[in-house]
């Protein structure tokens, strides 16, 4: 099976104050579905508080990250049978997020 990276930037949820109760009882639901089906990896938002590093071989740190590496959002990894089965799911976060997804698949480790 392969892992799928569902996610959006955070300045692609536009909500009123009014929808974002909603807008979290349903997004919380389609994982609690994805759980229960057993396809549910990982999932959250970034913080976008803390600021991102960039951790070099000898462990330095720098603040300048990889030009356009910005994560913004949320991400939700799900591990599924088909891409058919990851657009379905993208679909449903989408729904319930009100906003569309980005949909990735994660490549082949042989080791795993």
């Amino acid at each position: 099976m392969t892992k799928y990276l569902i996610s959006f930037p955070s300045e692609a949820m536009v909500l009123t104050d009014e929808e974002f109760p909603t807008v979290v009882a349903e997004s919380h639901a389609v994982i609690e579905e994805a759980k229960a089906a057993g396809v549910y990896v990982f999932g959250g938002g970034i913080d976008e508080e803390v600021d991102p590093v960039l951790v070099s071989a000898d462990g330095q740190m720098n603040t300048e990250i990889y030009p356009g590496s910005e994560l913004r959002g949320g991400f939700t990894v799900l591990e599924l049978p088909t891409r058919d089965e990851a657009v379905e799911w993208a679909r449903k976060i989408a729904a319930a997020c009100r906003c569309s997804q980005e949909l990735r698949a994660f490549m082949y480790d042989p080791a795993r």
